[in-house]
């Protein structure tokens, strides 16, 4: 017993640094990782190691675990300054487009591939849904202009919500009908989102209330806490028969764009949570597949996907964004930019774990297509960013301000890098013109340490510690972004630091 634990500790350790290792060369070739990690699943298996695993009910669990903290992850790491101007086109592209998704995918599959209505729109919905991992860890790369930016990672945290209900819908019943009218299942699906939704509000602001007003005995516990609300979150969903994912999705939004203790921690301790997930659901969605059964489905796969990329999801992206007044181009790299991932693959085994005729050849194409246009997708979206006019300018970094509350004083101790490009560099001290109730106790600069005067001049890369009354807080970082953007004369210029520069 404690030789085989042993055995399966040190390929998990192997497994683990070598796709993080991974991660350097996906970087450079322009792909996303999960390629690798898929690969690396298997070698494990039959081909490979050996290793035996045909488990699609515990796939299918870990799988949604592991999309509960990567969907947390975008969703705390998401900017509600460039959300919000966004979330009305990114509803509608979840929604209505989702719907035309399927329903052009699924006509597709009846026609062409002579497939059954059920089994043709269980293709349509579990293709219908981008991948958040893929398109988080893609546009990352790229300076795409931060207004689709923030669409395309939007839309990928939010049309998993409805993509699910209706897989489960398709996979749990006997029909497409399943015994309830359409709008019956319209008015069900309403009812799942709106309360999802509802949700990941009041966890999101209660959850960030607690924290701010919670002291926590040690710094590590806050990133805990803060994962915590989001996985409750998602029981809560649940638990009230709504959309746990959405849930998810806005209670990370709401904390993410709150005046959490130790923020910087936060995000740190998500975005390597979120690795671990897509490293581990990737390795074991290429465990389950069957190398031997994919050549069936290369055909399938590449007509599927054909249809997919020309057809579905411009139609999908035109029929949803074109009223919100986007160009062309725009839409054009929208749609190249909506990649497929772990989530269609994930959702292929829910009906596989049901029992559906038909599903294990839908779970191969769906992880055949996946793998194909991935390849195709990841390597050309950087030069079509560039033909289609839609990567963002040079624009000054923005600040990134962390805070640790000080209890008894009723203060907060705020943290910031003055980065490369920020008119904050040039700027001496007393110029800041800090509210009163906020000062600078200490300059890092080139490894040393000093106690700042009015007269000391800022520099690139400075670190600064500020103490801040709870009172002025905000102000404090209102009026160093605003210095950050426009420099000593930022009133002078009516920049006020309310929202960042775009």
């Amino acid at each position: 017993m404690n030789d085989s634990i042993n055995v399966a500790l040190l390929i998990g350790a192997a497994v683990l640094l070598i796709a993080v290792a991974a991660v350097r060369l996906s970087s450079r070739l322009g792909l996303p990782s999960l390629l690798v990690y898929l690969a690396l699943g298997m070698a494990l298996g039959p081909i490979g190691l050996g290793v035996q695993f045909t488990d699609a009910d515990l796939t299918r669990t870990l799988g949604l675990c592991a999309l509960v903290v990567i969907i947390a992850e975008g969703g705390l790491t998401a900017r509600w300054s460039e959300l919000r101007p966004v979330l009305a086109p990114a509803v509608v592209l979840s929604t209505v487009g989702v719907a035309v998704s399927a329903a052009v995918v699924a006509v597709a599959g009846h026609f062409l591939l002579g497939l059954d209505w059920r089994l043709a729109f269980l293709y349509g919905a579990v293709l219908s849904s981008t991948d958040a991992a893929a398109v988080f860890a893609t546009l990352r790369r790229l300076r795409i202009r931060p207004r689709l930016a923030a669409l395309l990672e939007a839309e990928s945290g939010i049309n998993d919500a409805p993509v699910v209900l209706l897989v489960l819908a398709l996979s749990v019943t006997e029909g497409s009908g399943g015994g309830h009218v359409w709008w019956e299942h319209l008015l069900i699906g309403g009812y799942e989102l709106a309360v999802g939704g509802l949700i990941g509000v009041v966890v999101g602001f209660g959850g960030a209330w607690l924290l701010r007003n919670a002291a926590l005995p040690a710094a590590g516990l806050y990133p805990l806490a803060t994962v915590a609300l989001t996985v409750l979150a998602y029981a809560v969903g649940l638990a009230a028969h709504a959309s746990g994912f959405l849930a998810v999705y806005v209670c990370g939004v709401v904390l993410g764009n709150s005046h959490l203790p130790h923020r910087r921690a936060v995000l740190g301790f998500a975005d390597g949570l979120a690795w671990l997930a897509q490293i581990g659901l990737f390795v074991l969605l290429g465990l389950l597949v069957e190398p031997a059964d994919l050549g069936s489905a290369v055909i399938s796969a590449l007509v599927i996907g054909f249809v997919l990329l020309v057809v579905a999801r411009p139609l999908s992206v035109a029929a949803s964004v074109a009223p919100f007044g986007y160009r062309l181009g725009d839409q054009i790299f929208l749609s190249w930019a909506g990649l497929r991932g772990a989530v269609p693959i994930v959702l292929a085994t829910i009906p596989l774990s049901a029992g559906v005729d038909g599903a294990g050849m839908l779970f191969n194409v769906v992880f055949v297509l996946v793998v194909v246009y991935t390849l195709a997708q990841g390597w050309s979206l950087p030069p079509a960013a560039g033909w289609l006019g839609v990567l963002a300018p040079d624009e000054t970094t923005e600040l990134e301000l962390d805070a640790a509350p000080l209890e008894r004083m009723r203060a907060d101790l705020l943290q910031l890098d003055i980065p490369p490009g920020s008119k904050l560099a040039g700027v001496h001290i007393d110029e800041l013109r800090l509210p009163v109730g906020a000062a600078i106790m200490l300059v890092t600069r080139d490894g040393a340490a000093f106690v700042p005067a009015p007269s000391t001049r800022l520099r690139t890369y400075d670190s600064l510690l500020i103490v801040a009354a709870d009172r002025v807080r905000d102000a404090t970082e209102r009026r160093l972004r605003a210095v950050s953007r426009r420099g000593r004369l930022a009133r002078w210029f009516a920049e006020h630091g309310d929202e960042p520069a775009t």
